[in-house]
């Protein structure tokens, strides 16, 4: 029996949960141009040890990710690179309070850019960081990098995942910000030279995660396509191959006219990335490098200006390589010729060594915000009333907590809506984990800055509108979810479209509150209908999604309708209409 249980990949480490930390230490020992925030294991930043947000007058470069991938990101801090990674744990996003103190860390008066790979759970985290950091008041802008060329192109969001091609994107992004551009101007070079990138994986093995079995599900003799920098199941399991016939397979996927991945046609010039997986030889990679340049030239009519071999993302262990073809006019060699200081593009280091860590910075003092304005008022105005009706029977819907649902009432500054709706966020964020989690927080976040940016002295029902319809834009910018792709959205885009409408011709608002709750809920149980083409649903099969409809539309309509009925109880039990 012993002999047949799985046990753990052999791999030269400590404890499996400090891998990455014990990376980072390491890390910064080796290059002294790299400092990392005090603030391990929780905060995992590294930064460039000549720049402070205090002082520095470029734009910042911010990117990162789950572990597992080195050199990428962090190898790639340095002067005309990145200006700081947030490294999140082996394969899993990093948590949005480190996002946060990384653009603290960093950022100046011309702001930060994030690139972000194309993962749900990156795009969420850096999409709350980044509207955590506007309400602070610093300036950031987002790009995200979906390079992958391996599945069809209808898959939803989920789809194009983020890949080798985002190292690319990472140097223009930093050459642009050393030249001194301003943000808009650094955010729509990487934008461009995100769109022109294409990439697609190829592997022998599946990587070990440390700590865990060793999978064999390619088994001796074969191979797969298009599989993820994860590990996820890619395009195909065929048999092994030589390489002069994957590269071929590669090349044409990417530069495929049917599938129209990048804008790369006859006569283009090109710059081609070789990049090894983590247990691939050098050797095997220059074999591969050796049969694409011609291929290109020859059977594709293209230049080959640039060529980078090595490992820039890899996969842990994994035995495979990837390839990324980039189209490259002037402008994009410039930002790749330019010089940098990123140890692993790869250039060597100088200066003085120094500290190897400093302090986490913390929140800018908010003058505006103490506890006193923050807490529940003591009297409570009509407005305020109606709305802690409506977060009690809201939150009974969802959470059914009687201790939790007191203490956050206690808390709420009821009479001040924004800052009310802006506390929900938080307390959700606090306590509920996982997607849902950060989705919500966006919604609150969303609804907050609309609120505090249009409303004069009362909210109107026209402000409560004009909010949620800013929360589903949050959301769907920075989830990637529209109507019809299974999801919360289903339930309150038909729940805005129905209030906004009630309310342009004179509804009573109760009742256009009301009605707009009927609609969240016959959006919800529409959703059954739908096949899922965002989050996790993505990757149920059609045949068990079409027997239920999207939890997440469910519950969505639920707390909203709880809500709505609150407030016509309440509406009822009062002289003074409500507007």
């Amino acid at each position: 029996l012993a002999s047949t249980m799985a046990t753990p990949a052999k791999k030269f480490i400590n404890n499996p949960n400090d891998v990455v930390t014990e990376f980072i230490e390491g890390l910064v020992e080796t290059y002294p141009g790299l400092q990392y925030l005090d603030g391990l294991p929780e905060v995992k930043v590294v930064l460039r040890a000549d720049v402070s947000a205090a002082d520095y007058d470029k734009v910042a470069v911010i990117s990162g990710g789950g572990s597992g991938h080195e050199p990428a990101q962090a190898g790639y801090v340095g002067e005309g690179m990145l200006t700081a990674v947030i490294c999140g744990d082996v394969f899993a996003s990093p948590p949005v309070d480190s996002i946060l103190a990384g653009i603290r860390a960093v950022t100046g008066p011309m702001g930060c850019l994030l690139v972000v790979t194309n993962y749900t759970g990156d795009r969420l985290n850096f999409g709350l960081a980044a509207e955590l950091a506007k309400t602070e008041g610093f300036k950031v802008e987002t790009v995200i990098v979906g390079d992958d060329c391996a599945l069809p192109p209808p898959r939803g969001i989920a789809g194009r995942r983020g890949l080798a091609g985002t190292i690319l994107v990472h140097k223009v992004a930093g050459a642009a910000a050393a030249a001194g551009l301003s943000l808009e101007e650094v955010a729509a070079e990487a934008k461009h030279a995100s769109e022109m990138v294409g990439t697609m994986g190829v592997a022998l093995t599946v990587c070990s995660l440390p700590g865990q079995a060793t999978s064999d599900r390619l088994g001796p003799e074969k191979m797969e396509l298009g599989l993820g920098v994860h590990g996820e199941p890619g395009a195909a399991v065929v048999d092994i191959q030589p390489v002069d016939v994957v590269v071929s397979h590669v090349l044409q996927q990417i530069l495929s006219p049917e599938t129209n991945y990048v804008p790369i046609t006859r006569g283009n010039s090109v710059v081609l990335m070789v990049n090894g997986l983590g247990g691939t030889p050098l050797m095997e990679l220059m074999i591969a490098v050796g049969k694409a340049v011609p291929k290109l030239q020859l059977e594709f009519g293209l230049a080959v200006d640039r060529v980078y071999t090595g490992s820039f993302m890899s996969s842990l262990d994994m035995a495979g390589f990837s390839i990324s073809i980039m189209k490259a006019d002037q402008s994009i060699l410039g930002r790749l010729d330019a010089p940098t200081k990123a140890p692993s593009w790869p250039v060597g280091t100088d200066g003085n060594r120094p500290p190897s860590k400093i302090p986490v910075p913390l929140p800018p003092f908010q003058q505006n915000k103490n506890e006193e304005s923050l807490g529940r008022p003591q009297e409570l105005s009509q407005q305020g009333r109606i709305l802690e009706a409506a977060i009690e029977a809201a939150a009974t819907v969802v959470i059914s907590l009687k201790d939790s649902l007191n203490e956050w009432d206690e808390n709420y500054p009821l009479n001040d809506a924004a800052e009310t709706v802006n506390e929900i966020g938080s307390s959700i964020r606090r306590v509920m984990g996982g997607t849902s989690g950060i989705i919500y927080s966006l919604l609150c976040k969303a609804a907050y800055a609309e609120l505090k940016a249009n409303v004069q002295s009362e909210v109107t029902s026209k402000n409560w509108s004009d909010a949620l319809k800013s929360s589903i834009s949050a959301v769907s910018k920075y989830g990637g979810a529209r109507a019809g792709y299974r999801t919360m959205l289903d339930a309150l885009i038909p729940a805005s479209r129905v209030l906004e409408e009630k309310l342009s011709i004179g509804e009573d608002p109760v009742s256009a509150f009301v009605l707009s709750g009927e609609a969240a809920t016959a959006g919800a149980e529409s959703t059954i209908q739908m096949q899922a083409q965002a989050g996790r649903s993505s990757y149920v099969s059609a045949e068990i999604l079409a027997s239920i409809p999207d939890p997440g539309a469910m519950a969505a309509a639920a707390w909203y309708s709880a809500a709505a009925r609150a407030v016509k109880e309440q509406s009822q039990g009062n002289c003074d209409p409500i507007d």
